[in-house]
């Protein structure tokens, strides 16, 4: 088997991601474009990626095991967080990361630079927890919702179980949308992201974005309005 997998910390959780051992006759496992080495592109790369992104992503493009590695490295902390969110378990999270590394690794012979890697990657995990959504029952969880605080940071006990229960009751809202009104709502509420951000990667168009949103948040508050 050539494939093999190098093990890291991400904020104190060891995740598996890919790196690709050579096949005997030096090749590695990956699919080579028939133009591999000689590939041209339709548009340049995004000129607000990062510099070492841009190259580290050519490089892997043309075979290179280790450049790959550190964009995983690079880019997964940030993966993680997205994927947790719309997943709501960090399990599930790590694994829907993991699969879109090597998708990413798979696909790099069709990367044209229209956008920087991790833009790309973000598209990559988005609709990856969009199928695991579509394809679950659902789960009371979101771990990234909210925290709670903090012992330090409260000032009884109460307060600790009042946190407690606000999450708790966020996850269950939650579970009571679909899969593309939690997708929109978390990349908009918890990630920050644009509108037009949210509609090319997701798929669909700005006005139906805003509408999910919309639906998402009147949900959310008549749920937890209901449990209070």
């Amino acid at each position: 088997m050539f494939l093999s997998f190098l093990s890291f910390s991400v904020t104190g959780t060891a995740l598996r991601c890919p790196t690709f051992g050579r096949l005997e006759n030096g090749t590695t496992g990956r699919k080579e474009s028939p133009v591999a080495g000689d590939r041209t592109r339709s548009a340049p790369p995004d000129t607000r990626a990062d510099p070492d992104d841009v190259l580290l992503t050519v490089r892997a493009g043309e075979g290179d095991e280790d450049a790959f590695a550190v964009l995983v490295q690079r880019h997964a902390p940030a993966l993680i967080r997205l994927a947790t969110g719309l997943l709501g378990t960090r399990t599930e999270a790590e694994d829907a990361v993991q699969d879109a590394f090597l998708s990413a690794w798979r696909r790099l012979p069709e990367f044209q630079g229209r956008s920087s890697f991790g833009t790309w990657t973000y598209r990559i995990v988005t609709n990856r927890c969009l199928n695991v959504l579509r394809a679950r029952k659902p789960v009371a969880s979101l771990e990234a919702a909210g925290d709670v605080p903090a012992a330090e940071h409260t000032t009884s006990p109460a307060r600790i179980t009042e946190a407690h229960e606000a999450v708790r009751e966020l996850r269950e809202a939650l579970d009571l949308l679909s899969a593309e009104q939690r997708a929109c709502w978390v990349l908009r509420e918890l990630d920050g992201r644009s509108y037009e951000f949210i509609a090319d990667t997701v798929g669909i168009s700005q006005e139906a974005v805003r509408a999910r949103v919309f639906r998402a948040r009147r949900c959310l508050t008549q749920a937890l309005g209901a449990w209070r």
